[in-house]
């Protein structure tokens, strides 16, 4: 999300800064001072205190992340979110795409196909997976430009093309009927397909979840949208645009932010107070090794997106999920998609901010569990029941 990306990159130019401080205190210990002695001679003196606090803020430069995380975020006291692969395959798209997939989760089951958020990749639902494939068949697929899959070049990395490529998932996982579930921009996703094919996503989707995601260009569904919108044309578009054509140094940046521990203090932004260190960690590092430049063209193309109403057009069950404090699609967002769609549900989270899905997690599989029970086999859509979560 934009927001996201903006408080990444003012995370990244305080690193920068740092870095550049101590290169100065360094510089300044290197050069000294030229003092005369008593028999005439110049004598370069060089201070201590520069050379010590240069070689702190150096070192908190390239491993500041190993202090800050752990006064960022709790410890873990169960299952830890890692970056974990299982065995997958590569399989193309119409878009031009290479979409990598993993299933998992025994054959016959109700099949669920998860689709995360933008600058992560499928191993950011491993928490809710390894939960949900005790009792479901489990695709997970990386988007275009993220994790393992590649982009197709062109307009490959938009929401258009996303839709069409959710479609090649759908196909590739057997499924005659599969439920849908989308974190932000997995959300979008969603949407966009039930907007651009609607008679297929009557026919192939039997419910959709839509976690902390909005319906339309996401700078008017979050915080500050007056302001951010104001500065999308003067400022945000060409950062993003800079950043495309800049990528190695964006990427080198990103690095030393990450290492800094910076960019854990802009990715902290997006969680609530339930967050934990290796939540935290596993976030700081796909939205660091993702591809900076693609993550910027996905940003572009939300600004150009709406699928208003588009899950009115179909009778598929919706659960909505939207969290309390999120900042980044604004529950009031998850609000106007439940009421637009015919027997939708929204359950608003507490406490938990945009990544909400990672924070209460246990949380997360049981609402999905008890929308996919509620709806398999079901051929016709009735109002589903629903009660906020507290």
């Amino acid at each position: 999300m934009p927001i996201l990306s903006v408080f990444r990159f003012a995370a990244l130019l305080i690193s920068l800064l740092i870095l550049a401080v101590a290169a100065s205190f360094l510089w300044q210990w290197w050069q000294g001072d030229w003092v005369r002695q008593g028999d005439g001679d110049l004598v370069r003196v060089r201070p201590d205190w520069p050379l010590w606090l240069g070689l702190l803020l150096l070192a908190t430069s390239f491993g500041g992340k190993f202090l800050l995380l752990p006064l960022l975020a709790r410890g873990d006291k169960g299952d830890r979110s890692r970056p974990e692969r299982r065995e997958g395959a590569v399989i193309p798209s119409p878009t031009g795409n290479q979409l990598y997939i993993e299933q998992s989760g025994p054959e016959g089951a109700p099949t669920l196909v998860l689709t995360h958020g933008w600058a992560m990749d499928s191993t950011i639902w491993n928490l809710l997976r390894r939960r949900l494939e005790q009792r479901f068949r489990v695709v997970v697929w990386d988007l275009p430009g993220m994790g393992a899959s590649k982009g197709g070049g062109g307009d490959s990395i938009a929401l258009g093309a996303f839709a069409i490529d959710l479609a090649t998932v759908i196909a590739a996982s057997g499924a005659e009927r599969v439920f849908l579930v989308g974190h932000s921009i997995g959300g979008m996703t969603i949407q966009t397909l039930a907007r651009d094919q609607p008679a297929l996503f009557s026919e192939r989707v039997a419910g959709a979840v839509l976690v902390n995601t909005t319906y339309t260009d996401p700078l008017k569904t979050m915080i500050a949208s007056k302001l951010l919108q104001a500065l999308r044309w003067p400022v945000l578009e060409p950062v993003m645009r800079l950043t495309i054509l800049l990528q190695p140094l964006a990427w080198l940046g990103m690095w030393q932010s990450y290492l800094s521990g910076w960019a854990h203090v802009g990715n902290r932004l997006g969680f609530g107070r339930f967050v934990t260190r290796s939540q935290l960690e596993h976030t700081t590092l796909l939205s660091t090794r993702n591809p900076p430049g693609d993550i910027q063209r996905g940003n572009l193309a939300m600004l150009r997106w709406d699928a208003t109403g588009a899950m009115a057009k179909t009778m598929v069950p919706t659960l909505v999920i939207a969290g309390e404090v999120d900042i980044v699609t604004k529950p009031e967002a998850g609000a106007t998609i439940a009421h637009s769609t015919p027997g939708a549900t929204l359950t608003v989270v507490d406490g938990v901010n945009h990544m909400g899905f990672l924070e209460r997690w246990e949380d997360h599989v049981a609402m999905i569990t008890a929308f996919i029970e509620e709806n398999q086999g079901r051929t016709t859509m009735s109002a589903p029941s629903g009660t906020p979560l507290p």
